[in-house]
């Protein structure tokens, strides 16, 4: 009997990105919210566990060498959870280069780049026009490199849903806070309804949402 995994998480993108995997991946696992919007994640313990101060990072009771081992940065946590398992990243050396390249393009650009826009699109105190024109513009070209990957492959890293997909799929529910117009990306529809339709990207945004604190 597999021990739970401990997600230590908030409903973000980067948060449900787990919760997605963990449901894919049949892996028992609990929810810790930690408060954003409260300055949770500076608390001395789970500093311990994400010296970055970001949510999400998992602690597996059953981790490498059957030891308890803690994971922070999410695209780490996708990539531990898929070879812990075995599933969601393939065994071909080519395949499994393909589904890493865009794993990586997410980490380091689609995220990024769309909580940018977001924020200064929706949360920023004050407008900034050129913050706003700047971020919009690179979302723009992001969900434009998404689209055109997807005219070429059912998913981003070839014909399997991946870790790849569960990494970029949660950034991309609001185009439109992100000063984005995705309805005529028809390779990108295609592939967000698709992902969108699985019962374990429901069921791991719903349980997230469900642990989130009442206001």
């Amino acid at each position: 009997m597999t021990s739970p995994i401990t997600v230590h998480t908030f409903n973000t993108p980067n948060g449900v990105k787990i919760t997605i995997a963990l449901e894919e991946l049949h892996l028992p696992y609990t929810i810790k919210i930690v408060n954003i919007t409260k300055d949770e994640q500076f608390h001395p313990d789970f500093l311990k566990i994400s010296p970055n101060n970001k949510i999400p990072a998992i602690q597996d009771p059953d981790g490498l060498n059957g030891q308890n081992t803690s994971v922070f940065e999410s695209g780490a946590i996708l990539l531990y959870l898929a070879e812990k398992t075995g599933k969601l990243l393939p065994q071909n050396p080519a395949q499994k280069l393909k589904t890493s390249e865009w794993l990586f393009w997410q980490v380091a650009s689609l995220g990024p780049m769309l909580g940018q826009a977001h924020h200064f699109n929706i949360y920023a105190p004050e407008k900034v026009p050129y913050a706003v024109s700047r971020y919009s513009q690179e979302a723009g070209r992001l969900y434009n490199v998404l689209n055109t990957r997807l005219a070429e492959s059912e998913y981003l890293g070839g014909d399997d849903y991946s870790i790849a997909d569960i990494a970029a799929w949660p950034w991309t529910r609001y185009p439109d806070r992100q000063g984005v117009d995705a309805g005529k990306l028809k390779h990108f529809q295609r592939w967000f309804n698709a992902v969108a339709e699985r019962p374990a990207v429901k069921l791991g945004q719903q349980k997230l949402a469900d642990a989130m604190p009442q206001e």
